[in-house]
């Protein structure tokens, strides 16, 4: 009996219609299970190493990825718009509802991953897509600047913030508590925002493909009504 051989993996980089024009890089692995946004923080771009690291952990899970930048180059001179939640969380919900009419990526469940101000971005557009978006993860992520939205996010959310990075992880419990989606908070302990200690950023990828993979798979983290979770966790070994 003959087994079809699992399709390549299609990277592309793609000219998004929406606003003045986007760009962003599209990888579809084959045999797909899901689509996860990347939404970037202020003063970084899709080019981001540490989201490009995180992208590569969900592509080896099977879930495509797109890295792209929600302003253009002339844009981010006004560094007004790189605060501008509601613009970037337009901009982001217009590029999801683009990007699940293209083929490549026909049928499957989106996601978000945002970090720091990109994180506000993802809660916004997740609050204007709803029960569309199958789940958002937070890295280091400013969830404060989306505070008149949080209580709308209905898809499950994990927030993940670094220990050390003290006044990030305040901002992030007073949010924890405004969202009332199934949520966790995940705090690495020793990790700074960028988490660049040893282990740090491969505990963030291990937890946001976790994550992610379970809400695509149905798997609720909790059922609606059930008591949220706060939980520290140890950077992961390396080596």
């Amino acid at each position: 009996m003959r087994t079809s051989a699992r399709r390549p993996t299609v990277a592309s980089e793609l000219a998004i219609p929406v606003g003045p024009g986007l760009v962003g890089d599209l990888v579809v692995p084959g045999d797909a299970i899901g689509v996860t946004i990347f939404a970037h923080g202020s003063g970084s771009s899709r080019l981001s190493p540490r989201n490009r690291f995180v992208a590569e952990e969900l592509n080896r899970r099977g879930i495509a990825t797109l890295l792209l930048d929600l302003l253009t180059a002339a844009e981010e001179l006004d560094r007004a718009n790189v605060f501008d939640v509601d613009l970037l969380g337009e901009r982001l919900a217009g590029t999801t509802r683009w990007l699940l009419g293209r083929p490549e990526v026909e049928g499957l469940g989106p996601s978000y991953f945002g970090a720091s101000t990109g994180a506000a971005a993802a809660l916004t557009a997740a609050a204007e897509l709803g029960a569309d978006l199958r789940a958002v993860v937070s890295r280091g992520g400013r969830p404060d600047l989306a505070d008149a939205v949080l209580p709308e996010v209905r898809a499950p959310t994990l927030l993940v913030v670094g220990g050390d990075d003290v006044t990030v992880l305040e901002l992030n419990r007073r949010a924890f508590e405004r969202l009332s989606c199934p949520r966790r908070l995940v705090v690495v302990r020793g990790a700074t925002h960028l988490f660049e200690e040893p282990g740090a950023l491969e505990r963030v990828a291990e937890l946001a493909g976790d994550w992610i993979t379970r809400c695509l798979g149905g798997r609720l983290p909790q059922p609606p009504g059930a008591a949220a979770e706060v939980v520290a966790v140890e950077p992961a070994a390396r080596g």
